[in-house]
């Protein structure tokens, strides 16, 4: 085969060197960009919706599900609809029913559903810079902090129900 023209065979030489190189080299980022829990499906979101708002209410809430498969915590919520959003929890404290920001990020135990209801653990919409009419929808970008302390976002649009309505069908994976 190489008989007729001799340089073909150190041409192929170099075009099998400069082939292994570059499969030397992006290997080892594609197995880094798989194993990132960037790309790794790292928390599952089901069942997201906020509550609707009345003329002149400044603030409101979202719930969701939240199941991660390894220990997880939800550390921000950012939406472009509020000034401000964080996660809230209310708890009976005595007789008296208390809500507070959670600080340090809500813990997401690996396998276990962290419902967020109205009642509970919830998202806290402060400084709405629109009424939130029922029937449409808000983007929420959830942040999450794994085990090893590498963040990653995932985004969603939860749709604006009523509280008796608690199971739109609005879900996906992180």
């Amino acid at each position: 085969m190489f008989e007729k023209n001799p340089m073909q065979l150190p041409m192929l030489k170099i075009y099998r060197a400069i082939c292994m190189r570059i499969a030397i080299c992006v290997l080892p980022l594609i197995a880094t960009l798989a194993a990132s829990p960037s790309y790794a499906q790292a928390v599952n979101v089901q069942s997201a919706w906020a509550n609707p708002t009345v003329p002149g209410q400044t603030s409101s809430s979202a719930f969701m599900k939240l199941t991660a498969s390894s220990d997880t915590r939800l550390i921000a919520v950012s939406t472009p609809v509020a000034g401000v959003a964080e996660v809230h929890e209310m708890k009976m404290s005595g007789a008296m029913m208390t809500m507070r920001a959670v600080t340090g990020g809500l813990p997401l135990p690996k396998g276990k559903t962290i419902d967020l209801t109205p009642g509970g653990y919830h998202i806290m919409l402060m400084d709405l810079k629109q009424p939130l009419a029922k029937g449409s929808s808000i983007p929420l970008t959830l942040v999450f902090k794994a085990e090893d302390g590498s963040e990653s976002k995932y985004s969603l649009n939860a749709p604006v129900a009523s509280a008796l309505n608690t199971d739109p069908s609005a879900s996906g994976n992180h």
